[in-house]
């Protein structure tokens, strides 16, 4: 359980650096799976707005770590 709260304090943190490691810390499956919960978080009623800003910020710093990241 606490690496599932290490995880989202670092995705929900808000700094570019922890939101980056937390997602370096996934498999690819779960960044997929974490990615979707992350998007639903922005659009699905219920997510207080805290987390919804949280949530957007990490979609947007991870956004920016793709754009940099060589194709495959």
């Amino acid at each position: 359980m606490d690496d599932l709260e290490f995880l989202w304090d670092g995705l929900l943190s808000r700094r570019d650096e922890m939101i980056r490691a937390a997602w370096a810390a996934l498999s690819r499956r779960e960044q997929r799976a974490v990615y979707a919960h992350l998007l639903r978080m922005t659009t699905e009623e219920g997510w207080a707005a805290p987390q919804q800003k949280s949530a957007q910020i990490a979609l947007e710093v991870l956004a920016t770590q793709r754009a940099d990241e060589p194709d495959e």
